[in-house]
Order: structure tokens, then sequence, then C-alpha cells
């Protein structure tokens, strides 16, 4: 079975970097993007099954590229689990409003990470 293609975009390089080797770890191949922006371009090139995205990003906040992409029709249909350190309940309500499948908050539970995404990929 081909591996799937996850996008993580989060601007925090070292937190990056260990999940990176986490997902890997689990067969996944993944694509980073370090800002909203260019989050939203390797989105739109790379074509990923699942994106994993921070919400305090440089150039576009997280909720504004779960927002963009889940209005168009090209991408409405990836999964996108919301892993942000922002855990007031407003904040969660307005991640899934816009449009975030899953909302995980930092610090999490690694294991629990890839139990959600192991739900968006394949327990549709």
């Amino acid at each position: 079975m081909a591996k799937k293609r996850i996008l993580l975009v989060d601007d925090e390089i070292d937190f990056v970097e260990v999940l990176r080797v986490r997902l890997e770890d689990n067969n996944y191949e993944v694509i980073v993007a370090y800002d909203g922006e260019e989050g939203l371009e390797r989105a739109e090139k790379d074509g990923p099954d699942l994106i994993i995205l921070d919400i305090m990003l440089p150039k576009i906040s997280g909720f504004d590229v779960c927002r963009k992409l889940k209005v168009d029709e090209n991408f409405k249909n990836i999964p996108i689990i919301m892993l942000s350190a922002k855990f007031q309940a407003s904040d969660i309500k307005f991640g899934m409003a816009m449009g975030a499948d899953a909302y995980i908050t930092k610090p999490f539970e690694p294991r629990a990470l890839l139990e959600k995404m192991q739900e968006l990929l394949y327990d549709k």
C-alpha cells in the first residue's frame, strides 16, 4: 500500500522535525511547510492525504489556511487536524467552524494524534 502523504504546517522547526520523524516511523510520507502561505502552496502542489495545521503561523493563520482549503472544491475533502497550543474552548470551536476535522491541543500524546490520523484517513 502506498504511503499516505501528510502535510505538516508549523513554524516551530524543532517540533516539526520531531513530529516528522515520528510520522515517517509510522510509514507516512511527510511534506513540511513553515508558514501559512507555504502551507497553501504545498497543499496545492503536493496534494496531501491529510494536513496537520498549527494556528499561530507567520503570513497566514492556520484558521485562514483551513478556511481557504475547505471552501475550495479541489481540497475540501482533505482532512485537517488543527494542532495548537491554543486550548480555549472558543479557539477549538472556531477551528471546527473553519472546517477542521479534528482539533488537538499541545502538548499532546503522539499516540492520540496517530489514532486520529488513522481514523480520518482509513475509517471513513
